[in-house]
């Protein structure tokens, strides 16, 4: 019984930390089979992300930090979707106003939707990370791991290697995470893979959904190949090591914070 009631608790933590991602598959799915005259699907689905971002914030569902973070990845995912389409790597076959370059300003908010979700279960889970290899490793694996996703066009991709690389900077990484009262704890490397897998299955609903297509599914939707499972396990590693490192750095502005205020209320005393 115990064991069913965090299970439940856990699922339903989950689905709140999901709702932004949740809003995404609707609106894929709602714009499929109904169509607004004179507004093209791809608009139509910028408009409802826009909508909801903001009555996230409004309804205290995500804080303005978090925002902040939120519309740092749009930025990062942008830039990879219009390198990407260029390189053809995978198109966006139906018109709309807010293309550029091919892109639907919309997909920014796929990668941003990724961010939501690890902001909203730091909170709710409270989470906690120990072993963390310091400053400097992370944000180099990290840059590393952007930038092969363009030069791999050019001078070989070197995901593996950088995969290889990955597991030995966080072999002693575990996060840790709250259900009810219970706290359980996994490497970190296996929380970048689970979180990845999800997103592969989540890849297959949208290329259904025609959010966008793939060069093997001009003709027909087939399953996406397995080997996206590592691209998108490196994209939560950049994800996570950001909101991490932003974290670290909003905690130690707290903490400076906090003291300062402590030494101002000594001083009146004194």
């Amino acid at each position: 019984m115990i064991f069913w009631r965090k299970l439940w608790a856990f699922t339903w933590k989950e689905a709140l930390c999901c709702v932004f991602p949740v809003i995404i598959f609707a609106s894929l799915a709602i714009t499929k089979f109904i169509h607004v005259p004179y507004v093209p699907r791809y608009d139509l689905i910028l408009m409802i992300c826009i909508v909801a971002q903001v009555a996230m914030v409004l309804f205290s569902l995500e804080t303005i930090d978090e925002l902040k973070v939120i519309c740092l990845f749009h930025i990062i995912g942008l830039a990879l979707e219009l390198y990407k389409v260029h390189m053809g790597s995978w198109s966006y076959p139906e018109p709309g106003w807010s293309k550029i370059y091919g892109v639907p300003l919309y997909s920014g908010f796929m990668y941003a939707s990724v961010a939501s979700y690890i902001c909203q279960a730091w909170r709710r889970m409270d989470l906690r990370i120990t072993g963390w290899p310091g400053p400097v490793l992370p944000w180099l694996i990290s840059g590393a791991i952007y930038l092969n996703f363009f030069t791999h066009h050019y001078i070989g991709d070197y995901r593996w290697v950088l995969i290889v690389l990955l597991c030995l900077i966080f072999y002693k990484t575990q996060i840790h995470f709250k259900v009810e009262e219970l706290t359980l704890r996994m490497p970190l490397v296996v929380s970048f893979l689970l979180v990845g897998f999800f997103i592969w299955v989540a890849e297959n609903i949208s290329t259904l959904l025609g959010a966008w297509r793939y060069p093997d599914q001009e003709h027909a939707w087939q399953l996406v190949h397995l080997g996206k499972i590592s691209s998108w396990f490196l994209l939560v590693v950049i994800s996570l090591i950001i909101v991490a490192q932003l974290k670290h750095v909003k905690g130690q502005r707290d903490l400076s914070d906090h003291k300062s205020v402590e030494q101002s209320e000594a001083d009146v005393l004194n």
